[in-house]
This record gives C-alpha cells, sequence and structure tokens, in this order.
C-alpha cells in the first residue's frame, strides 16, 4: 500500500509539473503564436488562368502552380493514401496524437536521432502556413498549440482540404490538383492509384523524392505508400500487387495552353494587375474569361501571319541568316549542325534549317529536330533576289540560284508543304469586334509576341488615310449633303498662306471622273472629294464631328489633310469608330473580360457593357443603352456608301460599270459587307475596315519605323496571274488578311446587312445628275434620302446635265 502511495504521489506531482511545465510553455510562446483566424478566409496562392469565351486556357500568370480542389472532389484513394502514409489516426486526434509523440520520444532517446516528428496532418498544416521546417523543440511546441487552436476552429474536413491545396510537392507544385497536372497532366480523378501514391509519398521530400529528377527513390517511396494503404486495409492484396508493379510514367506537363493568344492575355494581365495589384492579381486565383473565341482568334493570327508572310516573298528574298560552310569547304557533320541549330532561337511559325543538299528545282534541309526535310520548288520559286523595297530581281529558274549547301535558313511548314521563308519586315494588327455591344470577337498586336510585346492594335497610333472617308462624309450627311448630291471630282490647286506654297491634293490613282455623286466618291476614295466636303462642312465642324466617334481631340489633325486621312487612330480605336456605323449610330465601349471567378469557379463579376438599343430598348432599358452620337439614318447612309465600295455601281453591260475600292472582299460571296479600304502618303500606312451587322473587322499593316514606306513589287513570272503586284495599299496589303478572317469568321453566321431605319426615303434618281428620275434603266437607280433632303427636281432628257456642265471648272474652288 505504501508503495502504491507513493507511486499514487508521484504521478500527480509529475502531472502537476507537466501541466506547470506545459502552461509555462504556452505564456513562453504566446506572443509568438499567430492567430489562426486567418484560415477561415485563408486566400492559398493560386496563379491566375486566362480562358477563351469558350474555355480554352490562353495563358497563366504566377510563380506557384496550383489548382485549388474541394475535399468532395478528392478520389477517396487519394484521400487514403495521404491518411495512410501521413496521419493515419487524423480523425480520432485532437490534433496532437499522442501515440505519435511517445513513439517519437522512444526513437529520440533510444537513438539520440530526429527521425520521427510526430506530426499530424494538422500540425503539418500548422507548420505549413505559420512556420519553418527547422527541426527545434521551440518550433515543435509553437506547432502543437497551433494545431490545437486550428483543431477548435476547423473541422477535419476543412483541415484536411487546406492541407491537400497548401502542400508543396515540387516542380513548383503547391497542392494534389496542381500535382496532378505538372506530373501527368490529367485531373485526380484521372489517376491510377500508383499514381496517386507517388503524389502522397512526395510531402516527405519534394525534391529529393520527385519522380523526374531521382524516378528510383521516388518508386521505392511510393510503394512504402502502397504498403501503408494494404496494411491500413484501404485496398485489396491484387490492387497493391498491380501498383507496385506500375512503371514510372511521370513527366513535367507545363501549363496546358489550348490557345496561344499573348496579346490578348498581356491585355488582361496588365488590366487585373492594375486592378486588384500585383500580388492579388497573381496569387488568388483568378479565372478570367475573355471575349474572344477560340477558333475566330485562331483564323486571326494565321490570317495576320499569312498575309505579311505573302508581302515579304513578293518584296523578294533577302538570303540566308548566315552561312555555316561555302561550296570550298568540306561539309559539317550532322552532330555538329545540330548543336548549332541548338543555339537558334525559333519564332513560331518560321523553324531554323540548314542545306545540306540542292538539286536543280528542290533542296535538303536539317530541322533542329535532326529531321530532313525537302523544299520542293513550289515553295522555292517565289524567292527573286530583293533589291530594295521597289525593286526585286528577276524571278530564279533553279533552286541553285536560291540556296547553296551551309546556309541556315527559316522554313515553315504552309499549305501542306515546306517552304523557304524569313522573317518578315513589316507588321500588323486586326481587331475585330461585335458592333453592337463592343465585345472584343479577336485581337492580334504583330507577328510574334516573343519578337515584340508592342501591341499595335491597342498602342500603334498611325495615320489612317481613306480608312477617315467614312466619317468626314457622315459630317457631310449632317451638315445637308445627300448620297445623290454631286461634287466636282477634279485636280485641287490651292495657294497655302502660311507655308507659302500650293497644296496640291491628288486622287490614288490619279484618275479623276469630273462631277461625280457622292456615293461614288467614297465607294471609289476620291481624294479631291474629301477634300471638298471638308471644305463644304469646315473644318473645326468637321473635326468636331469626328470626335463623337470616340476619337481623341490631340488625334484630330485640325488642317485640311484631316480629309486624306492624317489623323493618327489606333486599330482598336478605328474599330470603335467603324462600330457607329453598324449599329445605328452609338458610341460602344470595346471590352475583353466577360467574366471574372476565383479559384473554386464562383463568380465575381460579369461584363454589362452598354449595347446599341432600338427603340424598344431604350423606352424598357435605357440605362443599358450606349450613348447616340449619330442619327441612325446618317449612319445607314455611310454603311450604304460603303457597300458600294465593295459591289460597285453601274451597269457593266451598257459599259457604265464601276468598282470600288473593296471590290476583293466580294470573294467572300456575301451582300451584307461593307468596307473602306485605307492608304496613306508613299504607302507608309494601310488599312481596310469592314463589317456587316454583327461582326466588325479592322486591319492595318505597316513598318514599327513609323515613316518607312511599304513599297511596291513587280510581276513575278513564276507565281501565275493570281499575285499584287505594283504600289502597296490597303486593298492589296490589309485587306486580304481581312478577306481571310472573315472567311472563317462568316462562315456559320447568317447574312446580316445594315438595314434602313425609319426616317429614310428611297426615290429613283439619274446617275449623271442626281436628281429625281422617271426612267428605269441604267441611267437611274434608287437612293436612299433622309425625310426632307431628296431632290425636288427631275432631270430633263433634253438637258441631262449637270451642275457644273454650263460652268468651267476651275482649279481652285475654294
Amino acid at each position: 500500500m505504501t508503495l502504491l502511495r507513493r507511486a499514487t504521489q508521484f504521478f500527480i506531482v509529475m502531472s502537476i509539473l507537466a501541466l506547470l511545465t506545459l502552461i509555462s510553455l504556452y505564456y513562453y510562446v504566446k506572443s509568438d503564436i499567430p492567430s489562426v483566424e486567418v484560415l477561415r478566409d485563408v486566400q492559398l496562392q493560386t496563379p491566375m488562368q486566362v480562358f477563351t469565351q469558350d474555355g480554352k486556357l490562353i495563358n497563366q500568370f504566377g510563380e506557384k502552380r496550383r489548382i485549388p480542389v474541394k475535399i468532395e472532389d478528392i478520389p477517396t484513394p487519394m484521400l487514403q493514401a495521404f491518411l495512410a502514409t501521413e496521419d493515419n489516426r487524423f480523425y480520432e486526434h485532437f490534433g496532437v496524437d499522442p501515440i505519435g509523440i511517445v513513439r517519437s520520444a522512444f526513437v529520440l532517446i533510444s537513438t539520440g536521432q530526429k527521425k520521427q516528428g510526430a506530426s499530424t496532418i494538422t500540425m503539418q498544416l500548422a507548420r505549413n502556413f505559420f512556420l519553418t521546417r527547422e527541426k527545434a523543440y521551440i518550433r515543435k511546441v509553437k506547432e502543437i498549440f497551433i494545431a490545437l487552436h486550428i483543431e477548435q476552429l476547423l473541422s477535419k474536413d476543412e483541415i484536411l482540404e487546406l492541407y491537400l491545396n497548401k502542400i508543396e510537392l515540387g516542380n513548383r507544385a503547391f497542392g494534389i490538383g496542381a500535382a496532378a497536372q505538372v506530373y501527368y497532366g490529367k485531373q485526380l480523378h484521372e489517376l491510377t492509384l500508383a499514381q496517386m501514391a507517388m503524389i502522397a509519398g512526395l510531402p516527405k521530400a519534394p525534391s529529393a523524392l520527385n519522380p523526374i529528377r531521382n524516378p528510383t527513390r521516388a518508386k521505392l517511396r511510393r510503394n512504402v505508400v502502397l504498403g501503408r494503404m494494404f496494411s491500413e486495409k484501404y485496398i485489396t492484396k491484387a490492387q497493391y500487387d498491380e501498383a507496385r508493379r506500375a512503371p514510372i510514367t511521370a513527366r513535367f506537363h507545363g501549363a496546358e495552353i489550348e490557345l496561344y493568344a499573348p496579346y490578348i492575355a498581356e491585355m488582361v494581365r496588365s488590366y487585373m494587375v492594375e486592378t486588384y495589384g500585383e500580388d492579388k492579381a497573381y496569387n488568388s486565383g483568378f479565372k478570367v474569361f475573355t471575349t474572344v473565341e477560340s477558333s475566330i482568334q485562331k483564323a486571326a493570327q494565321q490570317a495576320l501571319i499569312n498575309n505579311l508572310h505573302s508581302y515579304d516573298m513578293r518584296h523578294g528574298y533577302r538570303g540566308p541568316e548566315r552561312i555555316l560552310w561555302n561550296t570550298e569547304q568540306p561539309s559539317m557533320s550532322t552532330n555538329k549542325i545540330l548543336d548549332t541549330l541548338r543555339n537558334v532561337k525559333e519564332i513560331d511559325p518560321l523553324q531554323a534549317a540548314v542545306v545540306v543538299d540542292v538539286a536543280e528545282q528542290s533542296a535538303t534541309a536539317l530541322l533542329k529536330s535532326g529531321d530532313y526535310i525537302t523544299l520542293p520548288w513550289s515553295g522555292l520559286k517565289w524567292a527573286r533576289a530583293y533589291i530594295s523595297d521597289t525593286r526585286q530581281a528577276m524571278p530564279p529558274k533553279t533552286a541553285t540560284e536560291i540556296l547553296t549547301p551551309g546556309m541556315q535558313i527559316w522554313v515553315r511548314h504552309h499549305e501542306q508543304q515546306w517552304q523557304l521563308s524569313q522573317y518578315p519586315r513589316p507588321t500588323s494588327a486586326l481587331v475585330s469586334m461585335d458592333p453592337q455591344s463592343g465585345r472584343i470577337k479577336a485581337l492580334v498586336g504583330g507577328y510574334s509576341f516573343a519578337q515584340s510585346q508592342y501591341n499595335r492594335a491597342t498602342q500603334a497610333k498611325r495615320q489612317v488615310g481613306s480608312n477617315i472617308k467614312p466619317f468626314i462624309y457622315s459630317a457631310a450627311f449632317e451638315n445637308g449633303y445627300t448620297l445623290a448630291t454631286i461634287i466636282n471630282d477634279a485636280p485641287i490647286n490651292q495657294w497655302d498662306k502660311s507655308v507659302g506654297v500650293a497644296w496640291r491634293p491628288k486622287n490614288s490613282p490619279e484618275v479623276y471622273n469630273g462631277p461625280i455623286r457622292i456615293r461614288r466618291a467614297l465607294a471609289q476614295s476620291k481624294n479631291v472629294v474629301s477634300v471638298r466636303l471638308l471644305k463644304g462642312v469646315g473644318l473645326e465642324r468637321t473635326a468636331d464631328h469626328l470626335l463623337k466617334f470616340g476619337f481623341q481631340d490631340q488625334d484630330i489633325n485640325r488642317s485640311e489633310s484631316l480629309a486624306l486621312g492624317s489623323a493618327a487612330i489606333t486599330p482598336l480605336e478605328m474599330a470603335r469608330g467603324m462600330s457607329t456605323f453598324a449599329n445605328g449610330g452609338h458610341l460602344i465601349e470595346p471590352y475583353f473580360i466577360k467574366e471574372l471567378q476565383d479559384a473554386f469557379g464562383k463568380t465575381l463579376g460579369k461584363a454589362e457593357p452598354l449595347i446599341a438599343c432600338d427603340e424598344q430598348q431604350l423606352e424598357t432599358h435605357p440605362q443599358r443603352c450606349a450613348p447616340q452620337v449619330i442619327s441612325e439614318q446618317n449612319a445607314f447612309l455611310v454603311a450604304s456608301a460603303m457597300h458600294s465600295a465593295i459591289w460597285g455601281g453601274g451597269s457593266w453591260r451598257h459599259k457604265t460599270g464601276w468598282t470600288g475600292t473593296g471590290w476583293r472582299a466580294q470573294a467572300l460571296k456575301r451582300r451584307d459587307l461593307v468596307g473602306k479600304t485605307g492608304t496613306t502618303n508613299d504607302s507608309v500606312d494601310t488599312w481596310f475596315s469592314g463589317f456587316n451587322r454583327n461582326v466588325l473587322t479592322t486591319v492595318w499593316v505597316g513598318f514599327d519605323d513609323a515613316g518607312k514606306p511599304l513599297g511596291r513589287a513587280a510581276y513575278n513570272a513564276n507565281l501565275g496571274s493570281n499575285q499584287i503586284v505594283g504600289a502597296e495599299s490597303g486593298a492589296t496589303t490589309a485587306q486580304p488578311a481581312w478577306v481571310d478572317f472573315m472567311q472563317v469568321a462568316l462562315a456559320d453566321q447568317p447574312v446580316a446587312p445594315i438595314e434602313p431605319p425609319p426616317g429614310l426615303i428611297s426615290t429613283r434618281i439619274d446617275l449623271k445628275t442626281g436628281l429625281l428620275s422617271n426612267k428605269n434603266d441604267h441611267t437611274s437607280r434608287f437612293e436612299y434620302f433622309e425625310s426632307g433632303t431628296a431632290p425636288t427636281k427631275y432631270a430633263l432628257d433634253e438637258d441631262n446635265s449637270t451642275p457644273f456642265d454650263n460652268e468651267p471648272i476651275r482649279e481652285e474652288l475654294f
């Protein structure tokens, strides 16, 4: 009894001492213990992902790879693998496992080494969030107290979910969702048992046990996990044996970029950083769904690239990138060629290659991949030598005139064959949007983001040339002019007192038709008519009218050269302004973010753009309507004249037919399209803007070196009749990309013409005089007028003259 009493007393005293020690330790470290309340609203460092409207990943921003998952979405075998390996009594203890602590203490006493940490999943969570991996007793004490706090605050499932999303698993993968993607390119539910066990074995040493860097050690660790799962009766013997025999299949998988659209991705990144700050933007797991459509965006990028290569090819081949050996030297070995190519930076779609053999009309080249390719004559015959931007040498007759062995060249795979290529010297931008809402459907800011991150679609203010004319004509319609008004298309010779010289604006080409209707003048892009209209309306009044379309005052040059397109405007600004003619006169606001979600897919916000409203919408939901800056009648009249820019007019049978500058768009065989070319002096900047009611696209082509002309191309006898020759222009340089893109963008779209609004009348006019006509033949046509603006006089058979036929045409009308 005495011995029992003493043992009891000893136990009580030791318990009191242990309790006092525990309390003392608590107060000792209390000031260093962080509040675990933050776990209630924890924000895991999850990268921002950018998607297309239809859910394809464009890009990912952020240093850490993390794909948060809810516990109910985690496969049971995955949960069991972690529990069996890290904490098999997780659901039984209170955050600290006494059995584990005793076992760890025994190992420490018996060996003198800290081989077992006795850390539960809750303690590991405490360390991962608030502490370090330092093996120190005081850290372990803090870990225990924080774990006890966590267990009071969160449920077991919440703790486990946080742990599995937070834990580091190597290769910058944090959490099991990211690990599944990084190591196997799969989602969790797609993993095999062996793969789940592999991931569950990583927390012990993410680097040392990494299956990519050290597959042998990783396999041993995986089998330990499988053994623990079997001993805990989570898996059967058959499952255990099958998983142990499974090979190591892990390899590095980057973010699964499904559509490479870097200019749009950078626009999103910049906006998110500006709005939320860098840390929150990169680490909050935002999912940003853009407005672009993947198939249309891809078509835009391809159309722009193909068009720039077409320009570059018609201007001649500038030669190889370098020469590795010449004909007098021995050729390099295959291995040495490959070593050289490995150091060459490639920019998609171009691939570096070295010519190893040249036949009469073909060549053989070696790619960086080690593959040999054949360049057929059809992929070589374009390559007449470049002399200057305006001159090219004679077309080659054999491949030996172009290539010799030892040349390092650029090739690209185009139209199912390999083709000799080169970096295009000019660049381009394309913007396509829904003109009714401003939703950007596709945007490309240059040939290659890797080559230049400068976004020409949003940043490059370039002179717009004749793309300005629809806005000039809109000002004219607002000031009493009509589509039937006759303007004198004759040379101008105006003395400019400010500089002491004569200003002689010219048509391009220098063809003058004399008295001409405004419809035809816009369709054929008559420069002198645009100048006369600006003068007739007034410079200040015209410039102020242009500001209605969203252009900046500082970009509008208030001189008469404004009529010829001296204003400097970005392609996106041009697309926005042109949208006004497609939507009935409303100024919409372009937008590129459709929806913003958090890391778990909860919607944080959606775009609510102001739209072009009809009368009913304006009455019922005026707050949703974009401002109307010109009348819908004005917008329609401009669009109608732009329709003639594509489809022309007159009667070819009666030899009065004429074409507009945008006639190449007829290839799309859609009567709902309207458009306008644009070319500046010396072909420095070239444009084409065209649309129907639902899709509007603007294309610009030029050099980054502002002021450098695009030059001209001579006929190449090797390329047949369907080639572009002569001076570069909006119709020949920018419009082909527009046509190629719209072929895809409109493929499944219904016909959507710009319909005439109320307030217009249609009456037959005489084509020569613009007056009313009683005839129903090729000398007349129906024309649209705003109510009260139609002519009141009829053209007389005996006096079918124009307003200018009875007076001399003066060189200076101002």
